[in-house]
């Protein structure tokens, strides 16, 4: 039995929560929220990975698979996992990325580097443009138009 100060946070613990967001950033953002597009994890096996996902959650591999790179998810449209080859030199703890997808990343990243959003340099493949940041508390995050139509 849980002691009465073990118990899940109340309501005010999240308006306490709420009321340190920062307004003015609040304010000034009239943008639409992006869709989370994928989440990256960096594997060092991207079969095994896959099979674990597919077993026991039921995600299956989506069209676009490249060598170091396997796309799984849901039929229902929803965020993908993306399976990338972790690089040797890979450090634990930095397997992980969120995406949201943008059709035009180059003006995203203008638009939120203006905002105070600081970006890395924008990388081109043959289809699709990306491009890297952290949030404040250095989870790494990526715009990207792969899968944009």
């Amino acid at each position: 039995m849980q002691s009465a100060g073990a118990r899940i946070p109340n309501a005010r613990f999240g308006a306490k929560l709420q009321s340190r967001l920062c307004p003015d950033a609040l304010r000034e953002s009239s943008m639409e929220p992006l869709p989370i597009a994928r989440i990256i994890l960096y594997v060092r096996d991207i079969q095994k990975v896959a099979a674990f996902y597919q077993k026991h959650f039921g995600l299956n591999p989506l069209s676009g698979a490249q060598d170091g790179w396997l796309e799984i998810g849901s039929s229902n449209g929803s965020c993908s996992i993306a399976l990338h080859q972790a690089a040797s030199s890979q450090k634990r703890g930095s397997e992980i990325k969120i995406v949201f997808g943008v059709k035009d990343v180059r003006r995203f990243k203008a638009e939120r580097e203006a905002a105070g959003l600081k970006f890395g340099v924008v990388h081109r493949s043959r289809e699709h443009e990306f491009s890297n940041a952290k949030d404040p508390a250095g989870n790494s995050i990526q715009v990207s138009n792969r899968g944009i139509k």
